[in-house]
């Protein structure tokens, strides 16, 4: 595993839409410019290296974030970016396979699923990094995108992951449709 940087991404939101938070809402990422050893290689269907280096990364990641939120989050997401030498499926073995377990063992709970996102791009590429409730997938209050630019990074022969916990959405006011909703009507539209 080598990684070349690691930046944190530390944001407090004071005000949203007009409104003073009563608490101030934080969203705290960490990115690692990590060597992509499958770069510039033949497509592959192994990629338990990527896999390994995303659960070492990941553990790395998530104990900086942790300490810099220093509060139990309500919110999780991952991402990643790949350099033009990778492949899109590099950056989905790095954050669709094992790097959530890091996360969970970080914050010792962890019930659904980690919301994430990956593409391949340049050096300083945007990728938002989506959050969802940590407990619950159903939390409407936790869902929330922050976007991530890393100037410089990933390099062509690099991967850009990142971890990142949060709060509630600043200002959370909406009210969605419940598990039960969704659940009814995907079973009526099955039985159409």
């Amino acid at each position: 595993m080598e990684i070349r940087d690691i930046q944190i991404i530390d944001q407090e939101i004071y005000s949203e839409g007009g409104r003073v938070l009563q608490t101030p809402v934080r969203r705290v990422a960490a990115c690692a410019s990590v060597k992509n050893p499958l770069a510039r290689k033949a497509a592959t269907d192994d990629h338990s290296q990527l896999v390994d280096i995303s659960v070492a990364v990941g553990e790395i990641l998530t104990t900086k974030v942790l300490q810099r939120l220093g509060s139990s989050p309500r919110a999780f997401g991952k991402a990643a970016v790949v350099g033009t030498d990778g492949d899109l499926e590099h950056a989905a073995a790095m954050i669709h396979v094992r790097i959530g377990l890091s996360m969970r063992q970080g914050i010792r709970r962890g019930n659904a699923l980690i919301p994430g996102n990956a593409k391949v791009g340049l050096a300083g590429t945007s990728v938002d990094l989506i959050f969802g409730g940590i407990d619950d997938s159903w939390d409407y209050d936790a869902m929330d995108t922050m976007p991530i630019t890393f100037h410089g990074s990933p390099r062509p022969d690099e991967v850009l992951l990142v971890v990142g916990f949060a709060g509630n959405r600043p200002n959370a006011r909406i009210r969605g449709a419940s598990f039960e909703q969704v659940t009814k009507l995907v079973k009526d539209l099955a039985s159409v």
